[in-house]
């Protein structure tokens, strides 16, 4: 990596702390597609490399967010210790899967899974406001069948695509559990430092299938993890400061421009 692509890649991750940490996400939809801006791969099996440097980095992103939510008090053990046993087990499946598939293929799906959670926020943004950010009226519905199913489906979905899980796990904590979102938010935040840590260290091991090198992934990391946790520890602070509005109108607009690199509209196909 040249000197402009350590300082740019060190931006990145800075960026992708701010979004992790007000979003209660890894980061790695910012990542993913940064790194095919910055470092312009020829071969799309180095999609793999960026999915197992995202996902470590993913780790330190959650952790300073998680210990902010946990000093506002929004850490709740009955969301968190059940989702998190779950979500564990199927990244695990969801990281083998991901071996079988083409780089190319998953960076679209990414894609997918990216403009899916910006339809959620603006749909949160157009209709009526029913209740407050606080959550007042909320009854939730934390039974052992839908935390198994949210824990589940993030666990796959985190561990097929490399992202943190938080774009599936806050949407579901907030529908189908029926958290308060600044809850879900920071269970979020706390199940990814559990469980990109194993995605992590699996993705990173299986990389030399698919003819690959776990040092590059871990080089990569190592630039995105110092800012990238500067960056988590602020925005986790800015979730219980700003305005819920005007938090998912920044994050439609970045999401919509990652979707666009992701499948090529911009930049080139990366």
């Amino acid at each position: 990596m040249t000197g402009v692509e350590i300082a740019t890649i060190a931006a990145l991750g800075l960026a992708a702390g701010l979004v992790g940490g007000l979003a209660g996400i890894g980061g790695s939809i910012i990542i993913l597609p940064g790194l095919h801006w910055v470092l312009h791969p020829s071969d799309p099996q180095r999609h793999h490399v960026f999915m197992a440097a995202a996902m470590t980095t993913n780790v330190f992103v959650a952790l300073p967010s998680a210990l902010s939510h946990h000093r506002e008090g929004a850490v709740k053990r009955h969301l968190v210790r059940p989702v998190m046993f779950w979500t564990a087990g199927a990244v695990a499946v969801g990281v083998v899967l991901s071996n079988l598939a083409p780089g190319e293929l998953l960076k679209v799906l990414l894609g997918v899974v990216v403009v899916l959670f910006a339809a959620k926020n603006l749909a949160s943004i157009v209709r009526p406001r029913r209740r407050s950010f606080e959550g007042t009226g909320r009854v939730e519905h934390a039974t052992p069948g839908r935390l198994a199913t949210t824990g589940i489906t993030t666990g796959l979905f985190s561990g097929l695509l490399g992202v943190g899980g938080g774009v599936v796990l806050v949407p579901m904590l907030h529908t189908l559990v029926n958290a308060k979102l600044r809850y879900a938010i920071a269970a979020s935040s706390a199940v990814i430092c559990v469980t990109a840590g194993v995605g992590a260290v699996l993705k990173l091991t299986l990389l030399s299938q698919l003819e690959l090198s776990a040092l590059d992934a871990l080089k990569i990391a190592g630039v995105l993890i110092p800012t990238a946790m500067v960056g988590g520890w602020t925005g986790a602070k800015l979730t219980h400061k700003l305005p819920l509005f005007w938090v998912r109108v920044a994050l439609i607009f970045i999401l919509l421009a990652i979707a666009g690199k992701l499948f090529g509209l911009w930049g080139g196909a990366g």
